[in-house]
């Protein structure tokens, strides 16, 4: 398996292999090269050094979009601002079973919007100022609009996320999914669908990044077709972190299942 870091220039290999001293590029060689790195990031409108992350099925990009500054700030007023989900909210169902999510959870978009994963349906909280400031951030930064957010707060390493794909029906399937990382960096570990478990069907490497304080990872498509997330356990973090995903949801696709439910109601 191969990483391509786009944007410092960077191409990390699995192998480490000896390498001759590269020649001497032409002219022509460099403008071409120039050309190559101007169309990879041409989509985007905020002159950020993005970063791209590839793999069979995997396509991400990724950027510091925050100053460290900024980053304190947004975090201190996220603190202040999020009210987190308690109670039957505060809980997933795992194969039927229900048990305590690992850390704490908000959901924030437009007005009337929810969203349903792992059994549970969460209603969306009217934007903060906050949220609704990191929100047109990452739109100027990437030119997508989002209208929902999920927010996930670990207060240290040990609380963490399991394997999953945000993959849900009622999400925009040509939309990314754009992941905002403030406080204490973690390891964010893909894994392809066909490599997982003891009766796994192929040889492929799970790709890891660190999540930096302000950065923002975007996850394109078909990522979340083919590749499991997780932020595991991580016992020496002993700060707190908070990861807001930014995501569409189809207005339209909400309302047919709304329709079809009812139609389905015997009363």
């Amino acid at each position: 398996m191969e990483q391509v870091l786009r944007g410092q220039n960077k191409r990390l290999c699995s192998n480490d292999v000896p390498r001759r001293s590269p020649r001497k590029r032409t002219k022509m060689e460099e403008h071409e090269s120039m050309k190559e790195e101007e169309d990879a990031f041409e989509g985007f409108p905020y002159p950020i050094p993005w970063q791209k992350l590839e793999a069979e099925g995997l396509d991400c990009d990724y950027a510091l979009l925050f100053t460290k500054e900024e980053a304190d700030n947004l975090f201190r007023q996220l603190e202040e601002e999020v009210v987190y989900s308690t109670g039957e909210e505060s809980k997933v169902q795992i194969f039927g079973k229900v048990y305590d999510i690992p850390r704490k959870q908000a959901t924030y978009g437009n007005a009337g919007l929810t969203y349903t994963y792992s059994g549970v349906k969460r209603l969306a909280c009217p934007w903060t100022p906050t949220l609704e400031y990191i929100r047109n951030a990452v739109t100027d930064a990437t030119g997508q609009s989002f209208n929902f957010v999920l927010i996930n707060r670990y207060k240290d390493g040990r609380d963490h996320m399991g394997e999953h794909r945000d993959d849900e029906k009622e999400l925009d399937p040509s939309c990314p999914i754009a992941s905002v990382s403030l406080g204490a960096a973690r390891d964010f570990i893909f894994r392809h669908r066909d490599a997982r478990g003891k009766q796994s069907s192929r040889q492929i490497d799970p790709v890891k990044l660190e999540l930096a304080h302000g950065s923002l990872l975007l996850m394109n498509p078909p990522t979340n077709t083919y590749w499991y997330h997780s932020l595991p356990v991580r016992k020496k973090v002993l700060s707190p972190r908070i990861n807001l995903t930014f995501r569409r949801i189809l207005v339209d696709i909400k309302k047919t299942i709304k329709k079809e439910n009812n139609s389905k109601d015997p009363g």
